[in-house]
């Protein structure tokens, strides 16, 4: 039986476009089922569905951190070391707010869905995403079964590069003015050093990150891929604008289920979804249960 997504999609999609998704949703459960493991591969729009903020353009930038538009500094001049060295206030108020925020989200059903898929295939499940809020942990993942190509904010480093290499973050309890998006109490600190600390995220013009806990991660998911398995690949929410994920799940060959409600294009023989993560993953899950 087919599955309507009517309810499921955005609006605006005629029935000819539903048809085509019915039967793309059929072949994607279809290749669920019959795959030994899941690759999944995520990016921002995995997130959206649990409620946190979408960056795209100034505007919206703005709209998360209007504090900030008044010094004219948008995503790039935040999401970059420069930022801790020219406003440190300003910068751990924007990551300051954003570790809060993923502290305190609870990720949304399809997390669930997708740890339910992997149960009890020979191979699991193994994560690759360019996110660095920790969804995939909080959700349920293991830590040794996900790869954060952009690394973690639950994670620092030092700005000096003193050696001290990565420490979690859980010792630090943000303090933000909201309003002006700037950090209140002291700015955290190496323990090593005492300089300042600074998320062990690869930012924009980043010469100064740390890979090392990436790289472990990576060395692990390749090892895991070279496992006599036949994996599908679902990527999640992986846009253009940053095209880690896509680039990385494209290299890899497998067969591919491509979610996304605006760049859905896909290599030839991948089926592709025009639709969001969460209402994609749960008309999957519905087939799947049937």
């Amino acid at each position: 039986m087919l599955v309507s997504i009517t309810r499921l999609t955005r609006s605006g999609f005629d029935a000819t476009t539903m048809r085509m998704s019915d039967s793309v949703l059929q072949q994607a459960s279809q290749a669920i089922r019959q795959a030994d493991a899941l690759l999944i591969t995520a990016g921002a729009g995995m997130g959206i569905d649990s409620g946190l903020p979408d960056f795209r353009g100034p505007e919206g930038f703005w709209n998360a951190y209007p504090g900030l538009r008044g010094h004219g500094l948008g995503f790039t001049d935040m999401a970059n070391p420069q930022a801790f060295v020219d406003h440190p206030r300003l910068a751990w108020g924007f990551y300051g707010h954003r570790l809060q925020l993923y502290r305190a989200t609870r990720p949304h059903a399809g997390f669930a869905m997708l740890l339910d898929w992997a149960r009890g295939k020979p191979g699991g499940a193994f994560v690759f995403t360019s996110n660095v809020d920790g969804q995939f942990q909080s959700a349920g993942f293991a830590e040794t079964r996900i790869t954060e190509c952009h690394g973690s904010i639950h994670h620092l480093q030092c700005t000096t590069e003193c050696g001290i290499g990565i420490w979690r973050a859980g010792s630090i309890t943000p303090v933000v003015d909201t309003a002006r998006s700037e950090w209140l109490s002291e700015l955290p600190r190496c323990p090593a050093c005492a300089a300042l600390a600074r998320p062990n995220i690869l930012m924009f013009g980043d010469w100064q990150w740390d890979d090392h806990r990436t790289d472990q991660q990576l060395q692990r998911l390749r090892q895991w891929l070279r496992a006599d398995i036949k994996p599908v690949l679902i990527e999640l929410g992986a846009g253009t604008a940053i095209p880690s994920v896509r680039h990385f799940g494209e290299s890899t060959g497998l067969p591919m289920l491509r979610i996304n409600p605006d760049e859905a294009s896909v290599p030839a023989g991948g089926l592709s979804l025009q639709m969001g993560a969460l209402p994609a993953l749960s008309a999957i899950h519905q087939l799947l249960a049937s």
